[in-house]
């Protein structure tokens, strides 16, 4: 998911104590200093310019006349900016270099920033409240909360707040806030509640119309509700968080869909599609019903835990491409009318799924980045599960049908029996199991762990963090590490490039700055009083804005 309760939920009440113990200690391996890789073998209203056009093939979209309007920058979703220039390699919160100014958010917040039309967009929760109306005996009422500043200044403009959902932590996790992070047109905004609804607004605020996923598409979302919304034309496409029930084994609603599209005009729904699902309905029932789903599971032909990641667009031969990472570990291509184009398995077809770090098959919180005719992409896991082995993708998107490395030819064993598939539309592939003799030398068991982190593709490189908190730089055609960084803590944050540097974040508050090259070098190190997390450093207007904990800093050279 995009956000994330802290460890004390279901591994308490999931694994017992020998069993947590070990997965600590598994957990503690992965979590070491090792030297870096090396190549493997219902809304209330607080009150006080429109996105690029995608480039065919997903070529760096991210030129943003006007900031930045939704999450990744363009509906390529890569996290580059080519027109920022002058941002600072060094700045300091607590003597004010470089600091323009700051903004309080509550406890946390996940969802944005956006910037664009002489305002900053951002998700929170409310326990910070803006309004004395949202305290309760005392206390913040929980809440997911959309808030605006001015980006001259960071001065509070208005909010939207919606209370959460009655079912409680299973679909709505406490004290998250608004995750997504809304796609901005012109005067119209779109994002997608904690109450799963999307919701598209006036950027005063005011709402214009709202889908629920739940009471209208019989969703159930698991935890969270995160998806940025992308915008082509009239059509906004959406992840709706169908997932897992508090048991993490049923699927509530198999035939609730996966991926939707909708009108932007009036958020009629257009098209919907249940594929990481629909072979639930082929379950038997009884005693045999649990080991059915965990077979579909490990075989990729069913959701493993949510869906919390956001759809790509690209233009390729001519051939619009809509890309939905599926929460079964499958990328699924779409045309515009919602015709299947082709999918691609990110995980090997002898993954198996286990809740914590003994597992081999994942999903994705990253985002698919689109660039030159391929999409880029890592697995991952929501980090309850720990950090573990993951895999880093790039996919041909010219081909069709099923695309992905290996196909089945025996199905009825596990590990399947499988075939090369001369099909196949990866260009490489970086991760895996690490060899015995790096194993040794890297203290690691695998080359690229889970993340969360969407890529950065620029000028023939192609930068990739893992959970662990490793920055990867790999040639962008072959998949060749050229370096690799350690930056000492897990990292959430996705790597920004912008103006010839290249900067992330971690949880211990610290963001990178690297000079962008086939060659390491750390420019700066600088220190924040709070975790980076998902919220990605986003650049724009030649400044740099980041959500560091409870607040939103905008940095820039003073002049």
């Amino acid at each position: 998911m995009r956000t994330f309760p802290n460890l004390r939920s279901w591994l308490a009440g999931m694994l017992s104590a020998g069993a947590f113990a070990a997965v600590l200690l598994i957990a503690s391996c992965n979590r070491s200093s090792p030297p870096a890789p090396t190549a493997p073998p219902a809304p209330a209203r607080t009150p006080t310019p429109a996105p690029p056009a995608p480039v065919a093939g997903g070529k760096e979209a991210a030129a943003v006349a006007d900031g930045w309007t939704m999450f990744g920058g363009s509906p390529a979703r890569n996290m580059v900016n080519l027109t920022v220039k002058n941002l600072p390699v060094e700045w300091n919160v607590e003597d004010g270099t470089n600091m323009l100014w700051k903004a309080d958010l509550g406890s946390r917040a996940y969802g944005g920033p956006v910037v664009t039309g002489g305002r900053v967009y951002a998700g929170t929760n409310n326990q910070n409240p803006r309004d004395k109306n949202d305290i309760k005996n005392g206390e913040p009422v929980d809440l997911g909360v959309l808030m605006t500043f001015d980006v001259k200044d960071g001065k509070f403009l208005w909010q939207t707040t919606f209370p959460k959902l009655a079912a409680g932590r299973v679909v709505d996790w406490p004290l998250e806030g608004l995750c997504s992070t809304p796609t901005v047109e012109g005067e119209r905004l779109y994002y997608v509640s904690n109450r799963c609804e999307v919701i598209c607004s006036d950027t005063s605020g005011k709402i214009v119309w709202k889908l629920d996923m739940i009471g209208k598409l019989g969703v159930f979302p698991h935890n969270l509700s995160v998806c940025s919304p992308l915008l082509v034309d009239n059509d906004l496409w959406i992840v709706t968080a169908n997932g897992v029930d508090e048991g993490h084994i049923n699927v509530p609603a198999p035939k609730a869909p996966s991926f939707i599209k909708l009108d932007k005009r009036d958020g009629k729904v257009l098209w919907q599609n249940n594929d990481p699902t629909a072979k639930l309905a082929e379950a038997p029932k009884g005693d045999d019903q649990k080991v059915f789903i965990k077979q579909l599971v490990d075989r990729g032909d069913l959701i493993q835990h949510g869906q919390w990641s956001n759809p790509a667009y690209g233009v390729v031969q001519g051939q619009p491409q809509i890309i939905f990472p599926g929460g079964n570990g499958w990328v699924y291509s779409f045309d515009p009318n919602g015709k299947l184009l082709w999918r691609f398995d990110c995980n090997p077809k002898d993954a198996f799924y286990e809740l914590g770090s003994k597992g081999t098959r994942n999903d994705f919180i990253a985002t698919p980045v689109i660039h030159d005719n391929k999409v880029y992409i890592g697995v991952g896991e929501d980090p309850e599960h720990l950090v573990a082995v993951g895999h880093l993708w790039c996919i041909d998107m010219t081909k069709s049908g099923d695309v992905s490395p290996e196909l089945v030819t025996d199905g009825s064993v596990f590990p399947p029996k499988t075939k090369a598939n001369p099909n196949s539309a990866m260009v490489w592939h970086y991760g895996g199991p690490t060899t015995p003799e790096d194993r040794k030398k890297l203290k690691r068991n695998y080359y690229f762990g889970r993340t969360m982190s969407t890529c950065a593709v620029h000028d023939g490189l192609v930068y990739a963090a893992d959970l662990n908190g490793y920055l990867n730089c790999l040639d962008a055609a072959t998949g060749k590490l050229y370096w690799s960084h350690y930056t000492k803590a897990e990292t959430w944050c996705s790597p920004c490039w912008a103006d010839g540097k290249v900067y992330l974040g971690n949880d211990d508050g610290g963001v990178f700055v690297f000079a962008h090259g086939k060659e390491k070098k750390l420019l700066a190190e600088n220190s924040m009083p709070g975790p980076v997390r998902m919220a990605p450093i986003v650049a724009a207007n030649d400044v740099l804005y980041v959500i560091a904990g409870n607040r939103l800093y905008a940095i820039g050279n003073k002049k």
